[in-house]
């Protein structure tokens, strides 16, 4: 069995798979101050939760974005299931060819959403991860990958106005029914909310201009991440909601370096 690992700046997310399956994953909060020994208490506490332990899993795979936390969660792997770590970067075999100016620049979990959103659709993609920040990955036809961008996720720009307005509360994120906000907390879900639906479509728009030129059909556009469900009942644009595809991708790439 493997168990594979995504450290997020806001969530780690944890998936046990048997063989190609995924047969139960777990979203907790991500903590830097975490040692190894909390957690491998609390992963061995989860996979209990599923009847499982630690002698089942035979493969970790860790894509980590927050560095800190990849050398907890490598260390812990090691301790709790003695087992060297597949630790995801641009320098494994992955299969796809990285078209950035700097691969190593490329984090983790894009690269497994690109390892696993072509192996499971093909190209050309244009794959939308919501989480801490909102990232747009595009596939090519071949596979290779072609870039991105960078924006401030749905809960970084609702966190953000809080913080840096005295008089902006906290809100909850869900959509009101009008689109002219009545008071300030309506406001701010409308603009937080419907401003990331139309900023993002307005990009891939854009995006899709843009690939015109080289591919010879629209890509299809994938959501995956913390928000992807909520955000794509509410956009036409969206064609796949896959929320586990970072999982999908560790799973492909240590059975991948697994041959090698």
């Amino acid at each position: 069995m493997l168990l594979a690992i995504d450290v997020g700046n806001t969530h780690t997310v944890f998936g046990i798979y048997r063989d190609d399956a995924l047969v139960s994953d777990w979203r907790i909060s991500s903590t830097l101050q975490q040692t190894e020994d909390e957690a491998g208490a609390q992963v061995k506490l989860l996979l209990g939760e599923a009847g499982f332990s630690p002698k089942d899993v035979s493969r970790v795979g860790i894509s980590s974005v927050v560095p800190n936390l990849t050398d907890v969660f490598a260390s812990m792997t090691r301790r709790w299931f003695s087992v060297e770590p597949v630790v995801i970067d641009s320098t494994l075999d992955l299969g796809i060819e990285i078209h950035y100016t700097n691969p190593r620049s490329v984090g983790a979990d894009r690269l497994c959403n690109a390892v696993a959103g072509y192996a499971k659709h093909g190209g050309p993609l244009i794959i939308i991860d919501f989480g801490t920040a909102t990232t747009y990955d595009v596939i090519a036809s071949d596979g290779g990958y072609l870039g991105g961008v960078i924006a401030p996720g749905v809960e970084t720009a609702a966190a953000d106005l809080h913080r840096r307005a005295a008089k902006l509360p906290k809100i909850e994120l869900k959509l009101p029914g009008n689109i002219i906000g009545r008071d300030t907390e309506t406001s701010m879900q409308v603009g937080v909310l419907y401003g990331a639906i139309d900023a993002m479509e307005g990009m891939i728009t854009r995006i899709q201009q843009e690939l015109a030129g080289t591919e010879r059909k629209a890509a299809r556009v994938i959501a995956t991440g913390g928000f992807s469900r909520f955000i794509s009942q509410h956009t036409s644009v969206i064609e796949i909601c896959e929320p586990s595809l970072v999982l999908e991708g560790i799973r492909l790439i240590c059975k991948r370096v697994a041959r090698t």
